[in-house]
């Protein structure tokens, strides 16, 4: 038997046990015991669907609303099931415009030529807020996450504050950054505390959100990557945990734990998955982002003997995955493209293919209740 099919049949047996069971909450729980009733009752939808559907998604960057989620249907005529998007930063210097690509929050869509936006990082995330409530009463499900600068820049900064390639934290700043009660891990509260806010109100209106911060640690590009052990990245990331959770009471987050699919590209390598991992207390699904169209069967395998039956699914990705490979890498629980990329990097066909295809779900398949529970329009 191959593993493909070794995998697949696994992910078949526990959909029947969830289907089967009279409580499924002895089987799905959030790893975080407090989660709202309609965080549980997403978890539990992601649980239902593995192996069987992945939900389209698509991201859009914090100052442009739901500019590609409108690309989407202009090209399909269908909505995407994620909205996704990003509490981002302010980028500052003269090379600002290197780093247009992941949609600073003062800087212009990337589809277009670079210039500042007269907008604050409050107003852009508040917008960013607005539109998550907006669509979340449309139907959509909500994923986030944060390019964050380094805690000692505050939220505006150079993009090579967040893009520091080997200029990232020595082994004696990251331990640090990490021990409550120095200056370091001052400043990063005070970074967190602002993102806590504006989830904060998204937890008032009962909205839960996957939530994926620090995305791609297993890569060697931005200041939290590349921190390999127990005491490297899992400690960041146990570190958010607490304070979100235990400190601000956030009970509305899924915590995505979102690797980079790994590659040995010299300067851009991304290492295995494992190295990273921060314990399965800690993580209520796990993502991987796949870029230059490498769809290898072992980043979709590896990280289902990682996850023990948790949910998976493509955080980002550039080019689209095909229903082929889907079909291949059932798995998936949903895939998000990345802003602009929907449309450089994929031709109009290839889109209308997928949003097509069968296992993929689209905004009109999916029902939400009035409890926050999920059906799929057969």
């Amino acid at each position: 038997m191959s593993v493909t099919k070794c995998f697949f049949i696994i992910a078949a047996c526990t959909f029947l046990f969830i289907e089967g069971c009279s409580d499924q909450e002895s089987f799905i729980q959030p790893v975080n015991p407090n989660a709202t009733p309609e965080a549980k009752a997403l978890l539990t939808f992601l649980y239902k669907i593995q192996g069987k559907h992945t939900l389209s998604g698509q991201h859009n960057f914090i100052n442009t609303g739901s500019k590609y989620v409108d690309e989407v249907h202009r090209i399909t005529g269908k909505y995407p099931v994620l909205w996704g998007s990003d509490f981002s930063f302010c980028v500052e210097g003269e090379n600002f415009r290197r780093f247009q690509h992941c949609g600073p929050a003062n800087l212009s869509d990337p589809a277009d030529s670079a210039y500042i936006l007269d907008i604050t990082l409050d107003q852009a995330r508040q917008m960013m807020i607005d539109e998550a409530i907006a669509k979340y009463k449309a139907g959509h499900i909500i994923t986030l996450m944060w390019h964050g600068c380094y805690p000692t820049d505050g939220d505006c900064c150079e993009g090579k504050s967040i893009w520091a390639m080997e200029n990232r934290p020595t082994p004696e700043i990251w331990n640090e950054l990490i021990t409550p009660g120095t200056d370091l891990n001052d400043q990063w509260k005070k970074q967190v505390d602002d993102i806590a806010s504006y989830l904060k109100i998204l937890q008032e209106e009962s909205i839960p959100v996957l939530w994926r911060p620090y995305h791609e640690m297993n890569g060697v590009w931005f200041w939290w990557c590349n921190q390999k052990g127990e005491n490297g990245f899992p400690k960041l990331w146990q570190m958010m945990y607490r304070y979100l959770t235990d400190h601000h009471q956030l009970n509305n987050l899924i915590w995505v734990w979102n690797t980079n699919a790994p590659r040995d590209i010299p300067g851009d390598e991304a290492f295995d998955y494992e190295l990273f991992w921060p314990g399965s207390d800690y993580v209520d699904v796990l993502a991987a982002d796949v870029y230059r169209s490498d769809y290898k069967q072992s980043h979709h395998d590896d990280l289902i003997q990682l996850a023990e039956m948790k949910p998976i699914c493509l955080g980002e990705v550039g080019g689209l995955p095909t229903p082929e490979i889907l079909n291949e890498q059932p798995n998936w629980t949903w895939f998000m493209s990345w802003g602009n990329l929907l449309i450089r990097s994929n031709p109009e066909e290839a889109i209308i293919n997928l949003y097509e295809a069968p296992q993929v779900l689209t905004l009109d398949e999916v029902e939400r209740d009035q409890t926050g529970n999920y059906t799929v329009e057969e």
